[in-house]
């Protein structure tokens, strides 16, 4: 490990150690709360509804959170709405109403993005364009292993007692302590330029529907998991299980996609990617009818683990590909702003997401979840087939695939080390006077 690198986790430690604890509250929170909603016997459509309020406040958040920071400094805005995560989570247990629930996740939504944009700015300003994908390597490690590690806090009592909410609370709480004390002065906020969703379709028609779509199905998936499992009548255990493969296998399989996306043509990469999505949503659905038959005639729950692990192998990489594809058309100083539209349009896919999957689920019963996925991977994969029949494939060297956690705020998409020209610290020492 270089000595830079060494400099930048040793300066970064207190903020890794807070999203940290951040994470796996907010893992366990999700978990929580699709399990509880269905013991609370919360129509399907009335759980999506109140799911979906998360990514309202996330896209209400995002457009407001850049003018606060400016005025109120890093570290008070996280401790600010760290705080306000951890009171919310404790009047889910106290009002129990789908509709209060909802403004609850709103609440939740902004305070979420809030904390992710000062984190990933943070950490940006830290970093230097030698070793900036490396910290976002770590960034994401970080964040999916305390994602998954907190669902299976779900053991931890069951969700129809007050005591998990009260832990999601105290693990929340527990993410301001290093950052408080943190001597390390935070970083001034940069605001990143924009660029007008019509100029970002001109440029990839394919990257802004499929980001839109794509955030209809990441959405869905993330907060609909745990209430289909329950559905389905999967233990505590299975449910933290299926939660926690989800997350991992996602994220372990950022890379070797990305590898192969940076050596054949993209849009080929998606679509063979999103269409074997929607092959092991079929199949999941398919082990999941034999689950319950009479002994002997029973399919072991092992597959369908497996066919789940091989959908997130597939779909969780989809967004990092989508970005580095729209950057296969425009110029090297406009990957920041693309990647900050592209995160706007996936926010706007986001919204509807869960409510619609709810639909589904109404309709057709547990695995209409399933459905759905494979009914949207399916419009990204059509529509990526019609684009390469109207436009050739164009290589653009200053484009790679950087894996991008599902998270990722636009001042998070700063940290990829491809997006712009970044000045390099200079120490005072080297100063000429």
């Amino acid at each position: 490990m270089s000595l830079s690198m060494n400099k930048v986790l040793k300066n970064s430690w207190a903020l890794f150690l807070g999203m940290g604890f951040i994470m796996m509250a907010y893992g366990f929170q999700g978990s929580l709360l699709g399990v509880r909603a269905v013991q609370e016997e919360f129509s399907l459509t009335a759980t999506g509804f109140m799911m979906s309020g998360y990514f309202v406040g996330y896209f209400i958040g995002a457009a407001t959170i850049p003018n606060i920071i400016s005025r109120v400094g890093h570290i008070r805005v996280f401790a600010a709405f760290a705080s306000l995560a951890s009171l919310v989570i404790l009047v889910h247990s106290i009002l129990i109403n789908p509709f209060i629930w909802f403004l609850l996740r709103v609440l939740t939504g902004i305070s979420m993005v809030c904390i992710y944009t000062v984190a990933e700015s943070w950490l940006n300003d830290r970093s230097t364009n030698k070793n900036r994908g490396s910290v976002l390597s770590i960034y994401m490690v970080i964040l999916y292993g305390s994602m998954g590690t907190g669902m299976f806090l779900l053991n931890f009592s069951s969700p129809e007692n007050f005591q998990p909410f009260i832990l999601v609370s105290v693990i929340t709480s527990a993410a301001l302590i290093p950052i408080l004390l943190t001597k390390k002065k935070p970083p001034t906020f940069k605001k990143i330029k924009a660029m007008s969703l019509k100029e970002l379709y001109e440029a990839s028609p394919f990257g802004i529907v499929s980001s839109f779509f794509y955030g209809t199905i990441q959405s869905a998936l993330f907060t609909l998991l745990a209430v289909y499992a329950t559905s389905m009548n999967f233990t505590i255990f299975e449910i933290s299980v299926v939660t926690f493969l989800l997350a991992v296998s996602g994220a372990v399989s950022q890379f070797p996609i990305g590898k192969i996306s940076d050596m054949y043509d993209r849009r080929k990469v998606i679509v063979f990617s999103t269409f074997g999505a929607s092959i092991f949503a079929l199949l999941a659905i398919l082990v999941s009818r034999q689950m319950y038959l009479p002994e002997g005639l029973a399919t072991s729950k092992t597959w369908f683990y497996i066919f789940l692990i091989l959908f997130s192998f597939c779909s969780l990489p989809m967004f990092s590909q989508i970005l580095a594809h729209t950057n296969d058309y425009i110029p090297k100083e406009k990957f920041v702003a693309a990647g900050a539209g592209l995160q706007f349009v996936f926010g706007l896919g986001a919204i509807s997401g869960p409510f619609l999957c709810s639909v589904f689920m109404d309709i057709v019963g547990s695995n209409g979840f399933f459905i759905f996925l494979f009914f949207f991977h399916g419009i990204i994969g059509i529509f990526g087939i019609y684009r390469m029949r109207i436009r050739k494939t164009v290589d653009n060297p200053d484009s790679q695939f950087v894996a991008m956690p599902q998270t990722i705020t636009p001042a998070g998409i700063e940290l990829n080390p491809t997006t712009e020209p970044i000045e390099e610290p200079i120490k005072e020492e080297n100063k000429v006077i």
